[in-house]
């Protein structure tokens, strides 16, 4: 039972995604800080508010934060910049650098003959097999 776990536990994917999680956890905090610290002041210089949280639409005796999600969606679309632009870009230039050509196919090596359809070697002039001539 615990040989099944530890196998599973050390499977390649299980530990990648572990990586990639701690490693996406730790980068939000990075983007938490650009937002916060580099885009909310230039926001707060063009339009006078720091960011978008102040948009709140009131509709009966509730109150929708409309701003929160946008700053919810800009927050995700520098992750998504961010990680396509870093990472998906070099990664695949790299893998398309590092794959081979593939090859051209070889010419044949054998031929039909006409009268019986065996193979014969391409440069035979005679049928091995009903010894027909072949051109």
């Amino acid at each position: 039972m615990l040989k099944g776990f530890r196998d599973f536990i050390l499977r390649g994917n299980v530990v990648d995604l572990a990586v990639a999680v701690i490693l996406g956890a730790a980068f939000n905090a990075i983007v938490a800080s650009l937002v916060g610290d580099v885009l909310n002041p230039l926001i707060a210089a063009t339009v006078g508010k720091p960011d978008f949280s102040s948009v709140i639409l009131n509709v009966g005796g509730g109150a929708i934060k409309v701003g929160n999600f946008f700053n919810a969606v800009v927050s995700f679309l520098i992750v998504a910049a961010v990680v396509y632009f870093a990472i998906v870009l070099p990664t695949n230039a790299l893998l398309a650098r590092l794959k081979k050509p593939e090859e051209a196919p070889a010419a044949p090596a054998t031929k039909a003959c006409p009268e019986c359809l065996s193979d014969i070697p391409v440069a035979a002039r005679r049928c091995a097999h009903c010894a027909q001539p072949v051109a």
